[in-house]
């Protein structure tokens, strides 16, 4: 029961932060799965499937209020498509401890990048 509470809890922070940010769930997902005792790259893959869905219903809710101007996201797309299945590619070819550094090196610019403006 405990840990059905912790995946609710988890589930709820990702969906507020990707509804915040744009897939922005993920920075919680990943090490919220870790800590659940998933492995780092089964975490990343089940972040992924958690913010394909979550990222979908945001989408989809932002264009029903008229916020999403989809023309423009069709420009991302096929490279971001492309840029996805490279991911997915190398993920298989890198050790989890290399994963765990190039995520927390994304996470701490990210958040650089972010208190800088």
């Amino acid at each position: 029961m405990k840990n059905k509470l912790k995946q609710v809890f988890i589930g709820f922070a990702c969906g507020i932060l990707n509804g915040l940010f744009g897939s922005g769930g993920g920075v919680v997902a990943v090490p919220a799965l870790e800590y659940l005792g998933i492995e780092p790259k089964k975490s990343h893959a089940t972040s992924v499937a958690l913010i394909f869905v979550l990222s979908c219903a945001t989408a989809i809710a932002y264009l029903m209020g008229d916020r999403l101007d989809i023309r423009q996201a069709w420009e991302y797309i096929p490279l971001g498509f492309a840029g996805a299945v490279v991911g997915t590619i190398t993920l298989k070819k890198i050790s989890n401890d290399i994963l765990r550094r190039i995520f927390g090196v994304i996470v701490l610019i990210s958040a650089v990048r972010l208190l800088m403006k």
